[in-house]
């Protein structure tokens, strides 16, 4: 019961209905739904944005070409994110967060800088955090309404070269193997 709980907890409002609009549109490109509500997939150029750190920098995804960049779309009503961050945190950040080549972000949606700080430091993660207040940066990697707990890795020449979806433990040590790989590189 409460794994259902969790699980419902990271779909933020009626999905069903959204998917469902827009199957019935004509497809194009803007419009075809991939797999777990992503509207973009592995081969695409990531769409860029700009979103502001906790501490009020700017962050800017095309001015990381050259690096391999991990977006982990997150929340803190999500328990699903909240029980993933440890395992970034200590599998992924903590071996890589020193390596010039690789940059990690969470993409916080629609929340405070005051929650985001709060509960990250409850949970003891130190990657930086990004604030998509409204969700417009969400909304261009999946579904608006879609639920969260995403990773987005995207390599040198941004290039989306692996989507999750969830945490589940043999598709998360295949993310990082793949980190592993790129930065081999």
């Amino acid at each position: 019961m409460a794994a259902l709980m969790m699980l419902a907890s990271c779909n933020n409002t009626n999905k069903k209905s959204e998917t469902a609009a827009i199957a019935e549109q004509a497809p194009t490109k803007d419009t075809i739904v991939y797999e777990h509500e992503y509207l973009v997939k592995v081969g695409d150029m990531a769409p860029d944005f700009t979103l502001k750190y906790t501490d009020g920098t700017e962050f800017t995804l095309s001015k990381l070409r050259g690096k391999v960049v991990m977006l982990q779309f997150t929340a803190s009503w999500c328990g699903i994110c909240r029980g993933e961050m440890p395992h970034i945190e200590s599998r992924i950040w903590q071996p890589h967060k020193d390596n010039a080549d690789f940059v990690l972000v969470g993409v916080d949606r629609e929340e405070p800088r005051e929650v985001v700080e709060e509960y990250t430091t409850k949970l003891g993660t130190t990657y930086p955090m990004l604030l998509d207040e409204k969700g417009d940066v969400f909304a261009s990697y999946a579904l608006r309404k879609s639920g969260i707990t995403r990773n987005v890795l995207i390599d040198r020449d941004g290039r989306i070269v692996k989507l999750t979806r969830r945490f589940v433990e043999p598709e998360f040590n295949n993310l990082v193997a793949t980190i592993d790989s790129l930065l081999a590189e």
